[in-house]
């Protein structure tokens, strides 16, 4: 999480039209949503983004009914004037579309997973087609993506829906967390999106919407899986296209206005009812979700070319001697160290003739 003295709301911008928004938001990330509409926002929508509307104070707004629903309409209105148009969006997106895209959107940006998550789609359009190769061909396409052992899992679950749910992604969010890979997040959003139920999906940017504009917080804190459900269950509509539409649309208003570092306030549905903006935004002094060590110089880095190496033979079977890969690291112990997890993960095979993908 940014320090509390990087974030800089900006607070006397002029009125946001659909262009600026969406231009200036091609490539924040965002999970699944279920509209596609991009027209330009009306009045009675952003009517409560005025700049001139009065500024609540710190504990105005919580998670009453009343004040839930005016929330989750504001929400609602804002995003289906501005919702980007995503491939996960639109009309007759498969739910193994969606659980696709759901393993490739964590933490890695929309830009870069669309042209992968088409490529993949091509190739596998069903649980079964990327059931009946092999996991080193799913490692292989996952290219550039990161943290590859997320291609292991999504192969590996694509097995057990064959094999326990005739080809077809779960609909029941147990079924779903049974599967390789998945957590709540993923869970929820698969039964949410792909298939319309009502339940709370709550990712970064859902916690961070809810942090600032009900709680006041400069930043959300550490995950707390049950309080942020509970938090987010709070604000949910009843009716299940309405919550499914609120769902996405707190992703889409924490991934393109409500940002970790920047966020754009003028531009945001909830301006004039934010807690944090009615407390004149403070900065942040709770605890802190740990911070990842850089990828320069780090193991990551050293799987990652390991992996690089292997996925440039000429297919999965074909191994790369090890003297080879001890070619592309300098520091011996670091190698042996990375290669270990790399075998330890089933992300590498060894063979008598080196080392090669699963």
């Amino acid at each position: 999480m940014p320090a509390e003295n990087s974030i800089a709301p900006q607070r006397a911008a002029p009125a946001p039209n659909a262009a600026s928004l969406n231009a200036a938001s091609q490539n924040a990330a965002s999970p699944i949503s279920a509209s596609q509409s991009t027209a330009s926002p009306n009045a009675a929508s952003l009517s409560a983004a005025s700049p001139n509307a009065a500024t609540p104070n710190a504990t105005s707004l919580n998670a009453t009914s009343l004040n839930a629903a005016s929330l989750s309409a504001s929400v609602i209105s804002w995003f289906a004037a501005n919702a980007r148009d995503l491939p996960w969006r639109r009309s007759g997106f498969t739910p193994w579309g969606t659980l696709v895209s759901e393993f490739m959107l964590q933490q890695t940006p929309v830009s870069r997973v669309i042209p992968r998550l088409n490529e993949w789609l091509g190739r596998w359009p069903t649980p079964a087609d990327l059931a009946a190769s092999s996991p080193g061909d799913a490692v292989r396409a996952w290219q550039s993506l990161g943290y590859p052992r997320r291609a292991l899992w999504l192969h590996t679950a694509a097995v057990v829906i064959v094999q326990r749910h005739d080809g077809v992604v779960p609909r029941d969010v147990d079924a779903l967390l049974a599967l390789p890979g998945v957590g709540d997040y993923t869970a929820r959003a698969v039964a949410a999106f792909a298939y319309g139920d009502r339940h709370p999906v709550v990712d970064t940017n859902i916690r961070r919407v809810i942090a600032r504009a009900v709680d006041g917080h400069a930043e959300p804190g550490p995950p707390a899986a049950r309080a942020d459900l509970a938090a987010m269950s709070a604000l949910l509509p009843e009716g299940r296209i309405e919550a499914r539409a609120f769902n996405a649309g707190m992703m889409e208003l924490g991934a393109v206005v409500c940002t970790a570092r920047a966020p754009r306030c003028e531009l945001c549905p909830l301006m004039s009812v934010c807690a944090w903006r009615g407390a004149g935004y403070p900065g942040y002094s709770g605890p802190r979700k740990a911070v990842q060590k850089k990828y320069e110089g780090s193991d990551r880095q050293v799987r990652g070319t390991i992996l690089a190496a292997l996925r440039a033979a000429h297919d999965t079977s074909t191994s790369v001697p090890r003297d080879r890969l001890e070619e592309l690291w300098p520091d011996r112990q670091q190698f042996e160290r990375a290669l270990a997890g790399l075998l330890v993960d089933g992300l590498a095979v060894q063979s008598p003739a080196g080392v090669r993908l699963p």
